[in-house]
């Protein structure tokens, strides 16, 4: 009677070892896939690329005719809007060019973006020189001062450009004025465009179609 338990157990044994060799390979497998992914994934989301911009229309999804005109886009700021723009991005896709102006401070600004017949700096009557053959001025309303909104105001040495651009030549930052900051955007032609806000942060977006 002895015998029958002697005769199992080698046999159970040897079922828990294949057992847990296939269950040990399972768990590695996904132990490795789940372990990469988690240890792959960033701290927090990267810094877009040049007119790369989360919630906007990606390069394969250009906007439709529809969306696009050569007149005038206005927008009103919030009540409570003090906001400076810290970066302008210029970036080139498929069937438009965009430019960003990310801002932050408080509440959300307005704009008047519209073609004018010439760049002027504000407030002093200057002209602002800007390669194209357009000039498509952008005023963010809602505006404050750096001193206002502890927030520091962009700078660059000269226009802002982005690599393949086809309609937009050029962004001249000109001024803050008033509640009012004032950029040209240089273009080859009166294209149509069209104007949006993005939020956190916070962005005006300029999209000017491609010549047809």
């Amino acid at each position: 009677m002895r015998a029958r338990p002697q005769l199992v157990l080698p046999a159970v044994l040897a079922s828990l070892v294949a057992l847990s060799g296939c269950a040990g390979n399972g768990d590695v497998g996904e132990s490795s896939s789940t372990g990469a992914a988690t240890s792959s994934a960033p701290a927090s989301a990267p810094s877009p690329e040049p007119g790369e911009e989360p919630g906007a229309t990606t390069t394969s999804e250009a906007p439709v005719a529809a969306d696009l005109d050569t007149g005038p886009e206005t927008a009103d700021p919030s009540a409570d809007a003090r906001v400076t723009v810290r970066d302008v991005r210029v970036g080139a896709h498929d069937g438009f060019d965009r430019v960003v102006f990310e801002l932050d401070g408080t509440g959300t600004p307005g704009w008047d973006v519209r073609y004018v017949d010439q760049a002027t700096e504000p407030g002093r009557g200057q002209e602002v020189q800007l390669a194209g053959d357009a000039v498509l001025q952008v005023q963010l309303t809602g505006a404050g001062y750096p001193y206002d909104t502890g927030v520091e105001e962009f700078a660059a040495p000269g226009p802002v450009t982005g690599p393949g651009t086809s309609t937009v030549t050029e962004v001249a930052f000109a001024a803050t004025f008033e509640g009012v900051t004032t950029s040209f955007v240089g273009t080859g032609t009166q294209a149509p465009f069209r104007v949006y806000l993005l939020e956190a942060p916070t962005r005006v977006v300029v999209e000017v179609a491609h010549p047809s």
